[in-house]
């Protein structure tokens, strides 16, 4: 805050919150300590880089006039975030009823005898907000699964070993579920042999069926050929 006569200056240090690519803002307050109108006008050393509305104007008796200092976007930053840039706000009472529209240079002119008023302002960079670290899906409480502590001072376990817990009880699913696989590869393999095991014997008692259906028409032939040459035999010699 500034100790002029006519206007009290806040804040003396510009502070700007440096991004790059984004048009950044910073208010100025002027306060009229006086009973007379008191015109006001702000310069700059860097006037492309600063948009400043209103940089003329008039404040009020006993009042209060805000004034926006709107630096443009920088596309790069200083290697020491260090600004050499400067401001100078002059004051200058002025006669009762007039506007800002009737504050001309001239009023702010030493030459011409007027009494101007200045204060010098500072611009400085500073880190952007941080944005808010997101929150992490825990416990109900919202909070990671953790050893706690209780009202003696000591630690609870007991979140602890639940959270163990949980991270073995997949382990021991996936080894019962790799037997169950085993086992039942080995009860497969086992039926596959037995299969093949009685499609051999069905088979050979296929083939031994043809032979011995083969066997005994021929059987047969036999037998009667010699019954009838024993008939033969029989009716030559009566």
């Amino acid at each position: 805050m500034s100790n002029s006569e006519l206007l009290t200056v806040e804040p003396l240090d510009l502070q700007f919150p440096f991004e790059l690519r984004k048009q950044i803002s910073c208010s100025l307050y002027l306060t009229n300590k006086t009973d007379n109108h008191v015109a006001f006008k702000v310069k700059t050393t860097n006037p492309k880089k600063y948009c400043v509305r209103p940089n003329t104007g008039v404040v009020l008796p006993r009042s209060t006039c805000e004034v926006l200092v709107t630096m443009q976007a920088q596309k790069e930053a200083p290697s020491d975030m260090q600004c050499k840039d400067k401001f100078l706000l002059q004051g200058v009472t002025a006669s009762p009823g007039i506007t800002a529209k009737d504050v001309t240079p001239e009023m702010f002119s030493k030459e011409a005898g007027y009494l101007v008023e200045e204060t010098k302002l500072r611009v400085t960079y500073v880190a952007p907000p941080q944005p808010p670290s997101p929150v992490h899906e825990g416990s109900e409480e919202g909070s990671s699964p953790r050893a706690s502590v209780s009202d003696n001072g000591q630690t609870s376990e007991f979140s602890f070993q639940r959270f163990s817990a949980d991270k073995v009880e997949p382990q021991e699913n996936t080894s019962e579920a790799r037997a169950l696989i085993t086992k039942l590869t080995e009860e497969k393999q086992s039926a596959i042999q037995l299969n093949n095991k009685l499609q051999r014997e069905l088979d050979q008692l296929r083939r031994d069926g043809k032979k011995s259906q083969s066997g005994i028409p021929l059987m047969y032939v036999l037998l009667v050929g010699l019954i009838g040459l024993i008939l033969g035999y029989i009716m030559k010699s009566t």
